[in-house]
């Protein structure tokens, strides 16, 4: 008899314990179904519920949320584009995808003039003395390989040119707005010198140039160029919002943002993110996505001035809700990229 209930036993255990696991793996599903759902509205209706609901439910869905998002999205399975059909051929080879930037009033810099640096373009003020915004672009095919990286170096072009050790103990990094990575993979070690140049630099929180703003660098010059070819970005920063600067007068912006466009065939593809100066380490890069129309209001700056309006308007107005999708076969490296 003991036996037998001792078997009895082990059955009942490892029948729980099945229960248990089922239950599990269905709280989990349920969690991740979620937060999937959670993170995919607006940053406006997700800041009201943050505002409004439990701290530990909104963190608890972010948790979740976020690394599904992430694969979700990059599948293609979840999430909206901003895309628009456009009637002429892509600018292929062209710095600009439709016309630098142009400063349209506050927060922009009266000063801003423009500097040619090979393969990319520079929007340079004197004033906050480093770049109001840069324009790049990257081809599909690397051609060069990325090698040992140069010092940074005093740019002899500009008048009011910052020094490297200018900001040494600040606190802040150097961060590159071309990515020298982008620029060395398609262009060369010539190329790739421009964007050690200080005019090239603006001073960014270590969270931010380590953390979200080389993830969507790395997305855009390693696995987005590889779906859609030819990829044309402006980068830039919103200056300091109350005068923060370093001693040395160089302003600490108060944010930074991307836009990214793209064309395949007669669909042209947009995409724009604002990132905090301040953003915390762990930040995913989907949950700062604004529309570019609501960027321009807060730059001062008019991004593809030169696109026709019955394009520019509609596209520039979308608001997407997700970072653009990978090949299938690239999901693995985009989930790589949070652990690198």
């Amino acid at each position: 008899m003991s036996k037998k209930r001792s078997k009895k036993k082990i059955s009942n255990a490892r029948r729980l314990s099945r229960i248990l696991g089922i239950a599990a793996v269905l709280v989990l599903a349920l969690l991740a179904t979620a937060g999937n759902w959670f993170v995919h509205h607006p940053r406006s209706w997700l800041r009201e519920r943050e505002d409004a609901w439990p701290k530990f439910l909104t963190s608890t869905l972010y948790s979740f949320g976020n690394p599904v998002a992430d694969v979700t999205d990059g599948l293609g399975w979840t999430g909206t584009d901003a895309v628009y059909e456009f009637d002429e051929d892509a600018p292929e080879g062209s710095i600009t995808f439709a016309g630098a930037p142009v400063r349209t009033g506050f927060p922009a810099p009266a000063d801003i003039r423009v500097l040619q640096r090979g393969e990319f373009l520079v929007g340079w003020s004197d004033t906050l003395r480093h770049p109001v915004w840069c324009a790049y672009h990257v081809t599909r095919d690397k051609k060069f390989e990325d090698g040992k990286r140069p010092s940074f170096l005093v740019d002899k072009g500009i008048s009011r040119a910052p020094h490297p050790a200018d900001y040494t103990n600040s606190g802040f990094d150097r961060g590159h707005m071309v990515p020298n990575h982008a620029i060395i993979s398609r262009f060369g070690e010539e190329a790739r010198r421009q964007t050690f140049l200080m005019s090239n630099i603006a001073p960014q929180s270590p969270a931010l140039n380590r953390g979200v703003w080389r993830d969507v660098e790395h997305r855009i010059a390693d696995l987005w160029t590889a779906r859609y070819g030819e990829i044309w970005v402006v980068v830039g920063c919103i200056p300091s919002r109350s005068g923060e600067n370093f001693a040395n007068g160089i302003d600490i912006p108060h944010a930074f943002y991307q836009v990214i466009l793209a064309q395949e065939g007669q669909d042209v593809r947009a995409l724009a993110v604002l990132i905090p100066q301040r953003v915390p380490w762990e930040a995913w890069a989907a949950r700062n996505i604004i529309s570019i129309d609501e960027l321009e209001n807060l730059t001062g700056l008019d991004f593809n001035p030169e696109l026709p309006g019955f394009i520019q308007d509609p596209l520039e107005a979308q608001l997407p809700t997700r970072l653009w999708p990978v090949r299938f076969w690239d999901i693995f490296k985009q989930i790589l990229l949070r652990f690198q």
